[in-house]
């Protein structure tokens, strides 16, 4: 190129100079056009186009110098860099293809002022020439340098992208909590992503409700930080419900499940928030709540990569989520299932007090299948039993259930604990043969349990045990001392072929029995032994009542309100019914006993007080004495005891056992235990070792009932 087309082009680029504000104008509407988003944020602008100005202005003035060099300087890649990155956050990309814009507006508008400049033709071809070569050379230089820069800033963006999601995975959903899975996403969001988070869920979902169709959407936020911040909805606290506002973003994602970006004034907005990131928390096909991101602390905008990000992070954090809210669920139903299994409250009896608690599992480990009973008997007795079902979930909860129900069957037959034990242990091997010969494979016939049952005499204060694999009881008497009963274990329920043991001791009045499972004794930090020999320790000190002795009891032995595995205490404190409660005959098995039998039922019945009842006591009591004197052997005896009633039984050495039948019209007989069953409260039979006994229940205000048709 010579030097008059060089002298030409500086002429030119002079005089573009004078009429700098007015290319200035152009260059920011061509930019406004074709890069919007440099003009999103003023103060963004405003140092874009400064920098571009100067360069255009330094180009021009040395625009001479440049096309002898045939090249024109870009700017510096690290100066680009910090402007569009580090203090704006815009890409590198953008921000060079902005001075790639500017310049080719330059080049053009000095095209045009050449002709103007000079009226020689040949000089001006030369100089357009030249303009046009070094041109060429730039737009090349910046393709090149575009798309390595945008190469480096995707490859940045990626791994910051990995990075991210990596550390979400690991992050949220570390247990199966509802609270800690969304408060863990507000954490991790606000530490990488926003400036305030809001996490908000269906609150239908969160009942157990399994779709969502009513709106407006009723919304609970369940996690906001910084927790003092105004979220979207001013006046929303954490873990209040409030609605969705009909049309906006909020139930736009709900409703189509589709995250969505927002740009605002930050001007207008009292928090200074200028962009916000909505997305919907969708997992197994269902949407259980949104999440929103809000920038105001920063000048940086959120585009379409953060966008999908926060999804990605939110469609994890939503899986974990919904796994929490079935667990949640599946828990809470078990809970219910077993709480309602379990007695509400205690049975009506003279023989013991009694204090009990249920604990069940942390979240974590799911509901067990411990349970405690405490069952009236015949003859003022009662039965304690605590049992524990192998694993945990609704499967423990419900075989609970069927095994409580069947102490409570066998019970009332009056069966002895060894036996007890025997009949409960084919039942569960029935269980476990139904269950692994389910067809549709839910069970695999693994079905195990122990348990531990006791039966209190208050009259003799006597107390006969077995346990079939069972924590022993501890039993502290009135020297205050506390001991665990040497009790033969016996094999856990489910395996069968070993028979069970029972053990006989006499309490005095006054005596407390501890009964509890294992998971009790286990969760204290320094063993089993230990935790039976902390439980001895705590037993022994004085408390002012069994609730109490409960509380000092689990405040003890438990490291935490929330127990790796389900816990069952039962405490009783004995009483005794002494002689002037109870009344006993032998008789002879003569039929002129019946009589004597009356005479002395009304005599006592006459110092207890229960005249009132006199006469349907002495039909009860002729009837069992003459069954007994006709179908049974000595020897007889007969019993009263006056505890809540009147208990009336008749005893004899023969294992017959009575029926209760309808008498035909020409039948010798058949209407004695019918009318016993008429007369009293209850009835029934229980056998000992030797014999059995046939007792009644009164009420002291017993009456006649209405005649038979």
């Amino acid at each position: 190129m010579d030097s008059s087309a060089g002298q030409l082009l500086s002429r030119a680029a002079q005089e573009l100079g004078r009429h700098a504000g007015e290319l200035s104008a152009e260059v920011e509407q061509c930019l406004r056009r074709e890069l919007p988003a440099l003009y999103e944020t003023p103060d963004v602008a405003r140092a874009v186009s400064q920098s571009i100005f100067d360069h255009i202005t330094a180009a021009l003035s040395g625009l001479e110098r440049q096309i002898e060099a045939s090249r024109i300087e870009l700017p510096a890649a690290d100066t680009a860099r910090s402007l569009g990155l580090a203090r704006h956050g815009i890409p590198l990309s953008t921000v060079l293809r902005a001075f790639r814009l500017a310049q080719a507006i330059v080049n053009d508008r000095l095209l045009e002022e050449l002709p103007l400049l000079s009226g020689d033709a040949q000089q001006v071809s030369a100089a357009a020439r030249a303009l046009t070569t070094v041109s060429t050379t730039y737009v090349d230089r910046v393709s090149e340098q575009g798309v390595e820069a945008f190469q480096e800033e995707r490859d940045r963006r990626l791994r910051w992208r990995s990075r991210l999601v990596n550390e979400a995975s690991m992050r949220i959903g570390t247990t199966l909590d509802i609270d800690r899975t969304v408060q863990e996403l507000a954490d991790l969001a606000a530490e990488r992503l926003a400036d305030v988070v809001t996490v908000d869920l269906l609150d239908p979902l969160l009942r157990g409700e399994d779709a969502v169709v009513e709106m407006p959407f009723l919304l609970r936020r369940m996690a906001q930080v910084p927790a003092d911040a105004e979220g979207p909805e001013p006046g929303v606290r954490p873990q209040e419900v409030h609605h969705c506002r009909d049309g906006s973003a909020t139930e736009r994602a709900l409703v189509t499940g589709r995250p969505s970006r927002h740009q605002h004034d930050r001007s207008e907005d009292p928090r200074g928030i200028h962009s916000t990131l909505v997305v919907p928390l969708r997992a197994r096909g269902t949407t259980l709540g949104l999440a929103e991101f809000h920038r105001g602390g920063t000048p940086v905008r959120y585009d379409d990569e953060d966008l999908l990000v926060a999804e990605e992070i939110a469609a994890r954090a939503a899986v974990a989520v919904d796994n929490a809210r079935r667990y949640t669920h599946a828990r809470a139903t078990a809970l219910t299932l077993q709480r309602s299994l379990l007695p509400r409250n205690a049975p009506q009896q003279s023989a013991v007090d009694v204090a009990y608690r249920y604990l069940p599992a942390g979240s974590d480990a799911g509901v067990g299948g411990d349970w405690y009973d405490v069952i009236p008997l015949s003859g003022a007795r009662v039965a304690l039993v605590v049992g524990d079902v192998v694993g945990h979930g609704i499967r423990a909860a419900a075989t609970m259930g069927r095994l409580r129900t069947a102490v409570r069957t066998l019970a009332d037959i009056d069966l002895p604990p060894d036996e007890l034990l025997t009949h409960l242990n084919d039942v569960v091997l029935r269980l476990s043969a139904e269950e692994s010969g389910d067809q549709d494979g839910s069970g695999d016939g693994d079905i195990g349990a122990t348990c531990l049952y006791a039966v209190y005499d208050p009259v003799s204060r006597r107390c006969t045990l077995a346990r079939a694999g069972h924590v022993p009881p501890a039993v502290v008497v009135c020297d205050g001392r506390a001991e665990l009963l040497d009790l033969p274990p016996g094999p856990p329920l489910g395996l069968g072929g070993l028979p069970f043991e029972t053990v006989e001791i006499d309490l005095p009045e006054g005596s407390l029995i501890a009964l509890c499972t294992d998971g009790l004794i286990e969760a204290f930090a320094h063993g089993a032994e230990a935790g039976l020999a902390a439980l001895r320790e705590v037993l022994a000190r004085p408390a002012p009542s069994l609730d109490a002795a409960c509380d000092t009891v689990l405040a003890a032995l438990l490291p935490s309100t929330k127990p790796d595995d389900d816990i069952a205490l039962l405490l009783a404190c004995t009483h005794a019914l002494g002689a002037d409660r109870v009344a006993t005959w032998d008789l002879e098995p003569d039929p002129s006993e019946v009589a004597r039998a009356r005479g002395a039922v009304s005599r006592q019945l006459a110092a207890w007080g229960l005249g009132d009842i006199d006469f349907i006591a002495e039909l009860v009591v002729s009837e069992l004495v003459t069954n007994a004197i006709r179908y049974g052997r000595a020897p007889i005896s007969l019993r009263l005891i006056h505890d809540r009633g009147l208990l009336l039984e008749v005893s004899d050495a023969s294992s017959t056992t009575p029926h209760l039948r309808r008498a035909r019209v020409f039948d010798e007989g058949g209407r004695g235990l019918l009318l016993v069953a008429q007369l009293a409260e209850q009835w029934g039979t229980r056998h000992a070792r030797h014999g059995k006994t046939v007792w009644a229940q009164l009420s002291e205000t017993a009456e006649l009932p209405p005649p038979i048709l």
